[in-house]
């Protein structure tokens, strides 16, 4: 029952034609309807899970690095308003949680740990974003992480600047607020108004743009602008919204927290710090379908190309590869994502593809997880690229397998025409012999029809 109406329903927002209000709706429904079936699927709540139990260990530590930047600059009596805001919805709780943990920062100095244990603080607090770069590589569908030495560079150039910009500013609109001539100007009636919505709703803004930055950064991989801004702006309007509903649960459940009596303190940070990592993963699932609609669509993500689909699949993604590396003047360069977005197909799909032809040694991969031709564009040969998609290398491998003799005849005859078809012919032909114009239309491929067809984006 329940499975017929979501396929009614899958079939209502991606299989219904049409223009207009309507169709940009169902456009529009795809996304809630993606993520919701995501969250259903369990994936990103045990991600959520993992992460809670991280910050466990690492929020003392993280906190006693970001403590330390600020305290050289001058600004670390300012960080504790900013835990304060985050751990807010929790009432009461939250002040006394945030004056523990501000006790155990004091706690953890320098001098006190030694050279050991300030590396054990490092450690521990790259190893969180470590597990948080982990999980938003894996929503946005990044097989190979950052390396050890981009890890621990780049790690901890946010560490050292982020809270020394985002903790200062929140100083200063303090400040501001405080001043004597904005005091004044509060008085006059509309710009009153106006300056006490703009400090009410500044720090929520802060937020979306802490969302935005980290969709942006944490992903081994690019991610468009618009849709990092997407994520951030929705996720923090679920932060803040999902804050008062806490806020609200937390002050009408207070006879029943009693029972738990000085666990409730632990009780309640365990529920936010989920309901929070949650809510950040969702983000950076919607970020993922903005930039990539192709996979919204329940199922698209694991479907399994078929053996000519996936020889197409390999002529084209080679064939646009080596064309944007030979065009010196004006080269395009693809990433595994850009490229599936160009062909209009999963990552997830594509990803074990681009895979075989960089083990065969038709394709490489930069250190900007650009794809580059293995080799040049000569000496790669068209029977190259069909091996190498039909993964012939296991097929050479599995030897035990004995398959009938007159049957095995007709398909080894026609590999055998096909390679004197293609004999000679190398991805540079292909290339100089093709306009760039007949490629313009990219291939698709639907899931539940089980055909290849060109169509347009979703």
């Amino acid at each position: 029952m329940l499975d017929a109406l979501l396929h009614r329903i899958e079939q209502f927002l991606f299989e219904s034609s049409g223009a207009g209000a309507g169709h940009f709706a169902r456009r529009l429904l795809r996304y809630p309807y993606a993520l919701a079936h995501d969250i259903a699927q369990g994936n990103l709540t045990l991600r959520a899970m993992s992460l809670v139990y991280t910050t466990l260990l690492s929020v003392v530590p993280l906190l006693a690095l970001v403590f330390s930047v600020l305290k050289a600059l001058g600004f670390h009596r300012d960080m504790e308003p900013v835990i304060y805001q985050f751990l807010e919805p929790m009432g009461d709780k939250g002040f006394e949680l945030t004056a523990q943990i501000m006790q155990f920062v004091e706690n953890a100095r320098g001098d006190v740990l030694g050279s050991l244990g300030v590396a054990f603080l490092l450690y521990t607090a790259i190893s969180m974003i470590q597990k948080v770069e982990e999980s938003f590589n894996s929503v946005w569908r990044v097989a190979i992480p950052r390396s050890i030495a981009r890890r621990v560079t780049e790690y901890l150039s946010v560490l050292m600047v982020g809270p020394a910009l985002i903790v200062p500013a929140i100083g200063l609109m303090a400040a501001l607020s405080s001043n004597g001539a904005v005091q004044a100007i509060k008085k006059i009636a509309p710009f009153g108004t106006l300056i006490t919505w703009l400090g009410s709703v500044t720090p929520y803004f802060l937020v979306m743009c802490v969302f935005t930055f980290l969709y942006c950064f944490v992903p081994n991989t690019k991610v468009r602008i618009r849709a990092a801004m997407v994520g951030g702006v929705v996720a923090g309007f679920l932060w803040v919204g999902s804050g008062f509903l806490f806020a609200s649960f937390v002050s009408s459940a207070t006879t029943t927290l009693v029972i738990y009596a000085g666990f409730a303190i632990v009780i309640l940070a365990l529920i936010w710090l989920h309901i929070s990592w949650l809510i950040l993963l969702v983000g950076a699932q919607l970020a993922f379908y903005v930039q990539h609609p192709q996979s919204l669509r329940p199922g698209a993500n694991s479907e399994h190309l078929t053996a000519s689909l996936s020889e197409r699949l390999a002529m084209s993604a080679m064939f646009l590869i080596g064309r944007g590396f030979a065009q010196k003047a004006h080269a395009k360069h693809y990433t595994l994502n850009s490229l599936a977005e160009r062909l209009f197909i999963a990552v997830t799909t594509l990803a074990p593809l681009v895979r075989r032809l960089e083990n065969a040694g038709l394709v490489l991969v930069t250190d900007s997880d650009r794809l580059i031709p293995g080799r040049d564009l000569e000496a790669i040969s068209l029977i190259d690229i069909l091996e190498a998609a039909r993964n012939d290398r296991t097929d050479r491998v599995m030897k035990h397998i004995r398959c009938v003799p007159a049957a095995d005849a007709v398909t080894l005859g026609a590999t055998a025409a096909m390679r004197e078809n293609l004999k000679n012919r190398s991805l540079k032909d292909l290339i100089a012999e093709h306009d760039a114009s007949d490629h313009d239309a990219p291939l698709t491929y639907s899931p539940r029809l089980k055909t290849e067809t060109k169509t347009e984006s979703p």
